[in-house]
Parts: structure tokens; C-alpha cells; sequence
């Protein structure tokens, strides 16, 4: 179970995952040891499924965002899923309910890259019947 001191930790960890267990454990008024020990526990139990960083995409020149929604043959939904997750341009693939069976965020340095993603890559796996793709103007919170 989870309880009132592992969500705390685990909020201060989506905020700054490089915040030191000394800082967490002073701000908690705990020791460093439950609070590693209490990381480590969140970490087996698959609840903290890894450490990561945010990335402002137009900084390392990649300036065209796009979520994706991709129609399927529903007997090729998984196998088109892990293609998807194979270009190396995407940063996540979801299978979904509502309008798209599944949804995937790729970035690219130009639009013009993610064309040539959309219609070479993905129009060319097998069992993709549509292709919606939606710019991202702004995103206001991560």
C-alpha cells in the first residue's frame, strides 16, 4: 500500500527527479534511509517505473510536434502498435478508446520530416487504414 509519505516523495520526485533523497528526507523530516529504502520499495513494485528527464523539444532542433491517431485492421492493432514504436521519431504509442485506436507523439525538426514520417513510415505498415496527425502549438503542462 501506499500511503501519505510515498506520495510525497513521489511528487517531489515528478517535480525535480534529480532532488537528492538528503533533501527530500529534510524536507519530510525523515532520515535518508527510509526515504531510500521507501524509493527502492516504490521502484520494485513497479509504481516508479523509471527516472526521467523532460525535454523542451525545440531547444535540441526538433520543432515540430505532432500527436498522432492511427486507424487499424483491429486484428493487426498490436502488431501495428510495436511497429509504431520502432520509429525512432516517436516518443510514445498508446493503444486507445474514442476516435483513434491508437495514439502516438512524435517529434521531428521540420514539418516536412514529419510528412515524410507520416507518409513513408507509417502509411506504409500494414494494416493502417487512417492517419490523423494534430501540430502542437503549445504545450502548457508536462
Amino acid at each position: 500500500m501506499i500511503d501519505k509519505i510515498d506520495l510525497a516523495i513521489i511528487n517531489f520526485l515528478q517535480e525535480d527527479a534529480s532532488i537528492s533523497f538528503t533533501e527530500i528526507a529534510r524536507r519530510l523530516k525523515l532520515s535518508e534511509s527510509t526515504i531510500r529504502k521507501r524509493v527502492e520499495k516504490l521502484k520494485r513494485e513497479n509504481v516508479i517505473k523509471r527516472f526521467t528527464v523532460i525535454i523542451e523539444p525545440s531547444r535540441i532542433g526538433l520543432n515540430s510536434v505532432a500527436i498522432v491517431g492511427v486507424d487499424v485492421d483491429p486484428s493487426k492493432l498490436l502488431e501495428v502498435a510495436q511497429k509504431l514504436c520502432e520509429i525512432p521519431e516517436t516518443r510514445y504509442v498508446a493503444t486507445s478508446t474514442g476516435d483513434h485506436m491508437i495514439m502516438t507523439e512524435i517529434w521531428t525538426k521540420d514539418g516536412r520530416e514529419l510528412t515524410k514520417i507520416i507518409s513513408e513510415k507509417i502509411g506504409k505498415i500494414e494494416g493502417v487504414k487512417k492517419i490523423c496527425p494534430s501540430i502542437v502549438l503549445e504545450k502548457l503542462k508536462d
